[in-house]
């Protein structure tokens, strides 16, 4: 059987394995300062506000839902492409730490309750590795609060992931990717028309995405 071409390139670029490292180790965790509802505006500069990660965003986003004034956002921590808005805050074990990788052209801000993560790697890699129930094993453990849920960026900073060669981590977005976009397409037909059909088969893809995205994200780790 031919193999894959991530598997030719994990042969070729990470064959004795991969190097897993703390987030700290190969980027820094901002924490923003501000930023409520009332500040929204209808122009302005772009925002993520922490509540939209969990409830409007996902994995990535190239466009905001809101925006704040010139002024308050001089005031505001700065988000660049590539970096991860992370919620550090939320009622639930689940939803603390989910995040979204800006990938719009355009600074936009966060506010408090949000962490910003500035590294040097696949941007939409570490979005999906945050999904990873590996990462949920760990935040878990650094997780505080009872009816709200709290991650410090510093212990987040602390969070060990397989970091494998820039090429290796594009193939699995794309990969991962693809999965997206047909569950997405699913989903819309299942919108527009719901069957048993339908909904029996996008339960079926989605815990198919699930395990293959661990699958995907889970590497040998290279001996020191």
């Amino acid at each position: 059987m031919p193999m894959s071409k991530l598997e030719e390139l994990i042969a070729e670029l990470c064959p004795d394995g991969v190097e897993y490292k703390a987030l700290g180790e190969f980027g820094t965790m901002i924490r923003g300062n501000g930023l409520q509802k009332k500040d929204f505006t209808e122009t302005g500069v772009g925002c993520i506000h922490y509540g939209q990660i969990y409830t409007y965003f996902g994995t990535y986003a190239d466009k905001t839902k809101t925006y704040v004034s010139p002024d308050l956002a001089r005031q505001l921590k700065k988000v660049n492409t590539g970096d991860l808005v992370i919620a550090i805050t939320s009622e639930n074990v689940d939803d603390v730490c989910k995040c979204v990788a800006w990938l719009g052209d355009e600074e936009i801000v966060t506010g408090g309750h949000a962490a910003i993560f500035k590294h040097n790697q696949d941007p939409k890699y570490l979005a999906y590795y945050f999904q990873t129930v590996a990462f949920f094993r760990q935040k878990k453990k650094i997780a505080n609060g009872t009816k709200v849920i709290e991650v410090s960026p510093q212990k987040l900073e602390q969070v060990s992931i397989p970091l494998p060669p820039l090429p290796v981590q594009c193939e699995i977005v794309r990969i991962l990717d693809n999965f997206t976009e047909l569950t997405a397409e699913l989903t819309a037909e299942l919108t527009a028309e719901l069957t048993a059909e339908l909904t029996a088969e996008l339960t079926a893809r989605r815990k198919q995405y699930e395990y293959y995205r661990d699958k995907l994200l889970t590497f040998k780790e290279k001996s020191a």
